[in-house]
């Protein structure tokens, strides 16, 4: 069963309902992805690298955005073990796409999520 904090039961249209531990992570891997180190008053290093500071990294830029997702879903995403993130070819230039897998902790079996970060530094997570 998956656990959920206070501040998402509260706030589901049926807090008694337990959530797809699937969507849970999903859900989890959107806000440490979204969330920029050292923008979390409760933890400094929560979240990933601004896109902004790397501009003038590249082509290193890449990797270092790879490092910081495998960093931070590894640290904050304990559901996860074995953490692996690898930079998917993307048409758009402008636009980074990282596939993170891993295993979940307590069943057999692997997720595979795709993560796009946009020029405006949003991640979307699918």
């Amino acid at each position: 069963m998956a656990v959920r904090g206070l501040l998402s039961r509260l706030t589901a249209p049926d807090p008694s309902r337990t959530p797809d531990e699937i969507e849970s992570i999903l859900g989890n891997l959107r806000a440490i992805l979204n969330t920029r180190v050292g923008d979390s008053p409760a933890a400094d290093e929560f979240g990933i690298v601004d896109l902004s500071d790397l501009v003038h990294n590249f082509p290193d830029a890449a990797q270092i955005m790879q490092r910081s997702i495998r960093n931070a879903v590894a640290k904050y995403e304990p559901r996860l073990r074995g953490v692996r993130v690898r930079m998917v070819p993307s048409e758009d230039p402008l636009r980074l796409v990282f596939e993170v897998s891993a295993r979940l902790d307590k069943r057999k079996g692997t997720v595979r999520v795709l993560t796009e970060v946009e020029s405006s530094g949003r991640v979307r997570v699918e």
